[in-house]
């Protein structure tokens, strides 16, 4: 997932080395007691992400962070702080699910207690229409794995078109779902958290408004929903907590406000004023004003939730073109960076880390240190001129940079800059290339179109090696027409073959092994240049208990805050 994405779709992920809250009862001084937490109004500040709630439509991690109030999934994420937090969990299925085939076929049962929020059961049948209805062309936007990993999905084009459905899912009695994978997916608990696993009731599918009131599986419904601008949530009385021990679902009602500026955002947030003492943000990053209060022993030091969302942000190379085809000018760019300035660019270190590897130094992702071309803190302009010298560049060499023509993305115009100045340190001219944000994707995405350089972000769609390494190093994921992510344009049949051997195993530990040995091997080629890993810290009101930031996104879980 493009990081950009995440932050568009307030959907971020989150990782496996977080700082909570500095006490479990955030910024009250009454302990939180899960078993004594209901009452009162949740308000939400947000700059985007109610923009769309039609669970085929959405693309989360974990099933998001608003939408996972309304939609249960066949597993959720574990809500936990730390490690324990990057692992999957059962939500409406029994368990984790049973393998077979080699990963290739994986085995659900629905629990007994769950509810629409009319009080009809849920069956496995809801669950197999609410995942066709996420391949219908009048629903686009949610994650694409199925299409790849189920048999028969490639051309399935959703049951408005092809009422059938995918025979790939069987549901042989209300209890039971079965996927046929036509490839090993040792993964595919982690993917069943997505939103398109939520069920939706077939009588009541409207086609393309369904997104307009949603019929909620989870612990809140739809009392009123302006899009972009304005939900009002409050309790689904069909929901059974016992049936559902990872959703605390404290608040009476959740109140959500979007198209705010952060720094507004930020500002309510710490003055605390009126109901904005019950204010959280699952969006808005801390700014430089809160940011500089920060480690002074002030009140906001107690009201702060640090986590990191799995991401990284760099440069990348299109080595089919010159100079870029020659491993010694890239590594020649690798040599030159200066990441404390990036970082700086981004925030500064509360905001970012310096990155020498693609995975982040996350343990869940199979992270493993590496720093095969050494720049130090602020660049080796002299290493930098030597691997240039050696590839027939003496005197130095003029490339073209593309990036975001603005910074809201991380992408932007500051990061260019502090590359570009490193750069020039180090003999090299950047012809500075600013392209539009709305259209950045596309440009760059698209090999014909694609830039020599240029600077990018992505974030793993689950806390695993795989999402976040195969579509970058993946030569069968090379998308020549447009949506192409591997942009080194790489493609080795025995990197091929290894993701391949990596994606048939169940065991997550045994995975993430491979995926760092992986990572490590690869940045030997200097494909891309990383730069940064994000690091995320939000604040919340002065009366929001149990703010902690989960394993999984690196964000504080609305399921599990109270306002009591």
């Amino acid at each position: 997932m493009r990081k950009s994405l995440a932050v568009a779709l307030a959907l971020t992920l989150g990782s496996a080395t977080l700082a909570a809250c500095d006490n479990d009862s955030g910024g009250s001084s009454t302990a939180f007691d899960p078993e004594n937490c209901r009452g009162g109004t949740l308000v939400v500040l947000n700059q985007g992400g109610i923009s769309q709630l039609d669970p085929a439509r959405l693309y989360t991690s974990g099933g998001g962070n608003v939408p996972s109030l309304l939609f249960r999934t066949l597993t959720t994420r574990n809500r936990q702080p730390g490690q324990a937090g990057t692992k999957p969990a059962p939500d409406l299925a029994t368990d984790l699910g049973t393998s077979t085939d080699g990963a290739k076929s994986w085995t659900y049962h629905l629990r007994d207690d769950i509810y629409f929020e009319d009080g009809t059961p849920i069956t496995a049948a809801d669950v197999k229409y609410g995942i066709e209805r996420s391949f219908a062309p009048e629903l686009p936007g949610g994650a694409p794995y199925l299409r790849d990993w189920l048999i028969g999905a490639a051309d399935y084009q959703g049951p408005y078109k092809q009422p059938a459905g995918l025979k790939s899912i069987e549901t042989p009695d209300d209890k039971t779902i079965v996927f046929r994978l036509r490839k090993p997916e040792g993964d595919f608990p982690y993917l069943a958290t997505a939103t398109q696993f939520a069920p939706v009731p077939k009588a009541k599918d409207n086609g393309v408004d369904y997104g307009n009131k949603p019929v909620s599986s989870g612990p809140y419904k739809i009392a009123s929903y302006d899009k972009g601008k304005h939900l009002a949530l409050v309790r689904n009385t069909a929901w059974d907590q016992k049936s559902d021990e990872l959703r605390y679902a404290c608040p009476d009602q959740i109140d959500v406000t979007a198209g705010l500026n952060s720094a507004v955002i930020n500002q309510r947030i710490a003055t605390g004023s009126g109901k904005d003492r019950y204010a959280v943000t699952t969006d808005g990053i801390i700014g430089p004003d809160q940011l500089a209060q920060l480690g002074t022993g002030s009140e906001l030091d107690k009201r702060v939730a640090r986590g990191e969302f799995p991401s990284t942000t760099y440069l990348a190379f299109d080595t089919t073109k010159t100079p870029f085809d020659d491993v010694r000018v890239r590594e020649a760019v690798s040599h030159a960076v200066n990441r404390t300035s990036v970082v700086n660019a981004l925030g500064g270190t509360a905001s970012a880390g310096p990155s020498t590897t693609f995975l982040p130094p996350q343990e869940a992702l199979g992270y493993q240190a590496y720093d095969y071309f050494p720049a130090g803190k602020s660049g080796d302009p002299a290493a930098a001129k030597k691997r240039l010298a050696e590839a027939g560049y003496p005197n130095g060499l003029t490339v073209d940079f593309a990036y975001e023509n603005d910074d809201s993305n991380g992408l932007g115009p500051k990061v260019a800059a502090a590359v570009q100045e490193a750069l020039k340190q180090a003999g090299i001219t950047v012809r500075p290339k600013a392209i539009d944000s709305a259209s950045y994707r596309e440009v760059v995405g698209k090999p014909a179109t694609q830039p020599a350089l240029s600077l990018n972000s992505w974030g793993a769609d689950w806390p695993s090696g795989g999402p976040f390494l195969i579509p970058i190093f993946d030569g069968r994921q090379i998308i020549k027409g447009g949506g192409n992510f591997n942009l080194a344009q790489y493609d080795d049949d025995a990197v091929n073959a290894e993701i391949d051997a990596i994606n048939a195993l169940t065991d997550p530990a045994a995975a993430a092994k491979r995926w760092g040995a992986l990572d490590a091997k690869l940045g030997k080629l200097a494909l891309y240049v990383p730069l940064t890993h994000e690091k995320d810290t939000y604040l919340f009101g002065k009366g929001v208990k149990n703010a902690v930031p989960d394993g999984w996104r690196g964000q504080y879980d609305l399921a599990r805050v109270s306002v009591k």
